[in-house]
């Protein structure tokens, strides 16, 4: 079961629907149109009963696909995968020791990625900060998660990095993960009941620029050195998310240290199960 936020004219008359061989089934509206859904004690059952009660399908040419995000907060999980610590310490001599303790350590790194007004959809616009010169798409498999700290669905997520202001020291890390701009997620929800097994799930990047491609990489979750059972707990711990909580849960497809991100690149997000999630680059 996939699931997308979506509007037929105004981004702020949202809509849940079911996505269902290339249309959109209507479930519900509003403001918290998705929460009422994944918030739900059996979101599958709440959906299938929806269903049963929906009108048309609207095709999904007609309709605007929105960031799946309702009011939640956006979190991150970083040095996950050993792709990712190994760029990390590259970043910055200083910080290798400590990248390499968090990777090994049994609490991970969380931190704070985004509010929803910071969260791009499906072919809206992510950014580079002006003041990075170094800046890169991280292409990740969020977690959706509800106020019970239960995990009810799977998402793609990039999570813009400025790997330059990061590494030139690991305290300016809020300056390098949040601003405007910073994440998109997308472009559907797929529930965790029908989910491909994680070990085999893929997940690729592609970055075109000026009609080529400039780069392209790929993993698997089964590369993962930490389970997300262990992720959630450690993120719930003497923290509370009354309105749910989108779990990045990190990279480890990250692009040479000579490659660096420009306005006017495209950025590709491909995972198995969910779909793919497109985004402009803009400064």
């Amino acid at each position: 079961m996939r699931i997308v936020k979506y509007t037929q004219s105004d981004p702020a008359s949202a809509a849940a629907g079911l996505l269902q061989d290339g249309q959109v089934i209507p479930l519900t509206t509003g403001t918290h149109c998705l929460t009422s859904l994944l918030h739900s004690a059996d979101p599958a059952s709440t959906i299938a009963g929806l269903r049963a009660r929906a009108g048309a399908a609207i095709p999904l040419s007609a309709v605007q696909i929105l960031a799946p995000i309702d009011n939640q907060e956006v979190w991150g999980a970083g040095v996950t995968y050993e792709r990712s610590k190994s760029a990390r310490e590259r970043e910055s001599d200083d910080a290798a020791v400590f990248y390499d303790r968090v990777y090994r350590a049994d609490r991970p790194e969380l931190f704070f990625k985004a509010t929803p007004n910071r969260v791009a959809g499906p072919g809206g616009v992510v950014r580079v900060r002006a003041d990075s010169k170094w800046s890169v798409p991280e292409p990740e498999l969020a977690l959706v998660i509800n106020p019970r700290l239960e995990l009810v669905g799977y998402t793609i997520g990039n999570d813009m990095s400025a790997r330059d202001i990061e590494g030139s020291n690991p305290l300016y890390l809020p300056q390098a993960k949040v601003y405007s701009g910073c994440c998109a997620l997308g472009p559907c929800i797929a529930l965790t009941a029908g989910f491909p097994e994680l070990e085999t799930v893929g997940i690729e990047l592609v970055i075109t620029r000026d009609g080529g491609t400039a780069f392209s990489g790929s993993t698997s979750l089964a590369r993962m050195a930490r389970t997300f059972e262990e992720l959630i707990d450690w993120l719930g711990r003497e923290n509370e998310f009354p309105e749910g909580v989108v779990l990045l849960t990190g990279t480890g497809v990250i692009p040479p240290d000579e490659f660096a991100l420009r306005s006017g690149d495209r950025v590709a997000i491909t995972i198995d199960g969910i779909g793919k999630l497109e985004n402009a680059v803009g400064s």
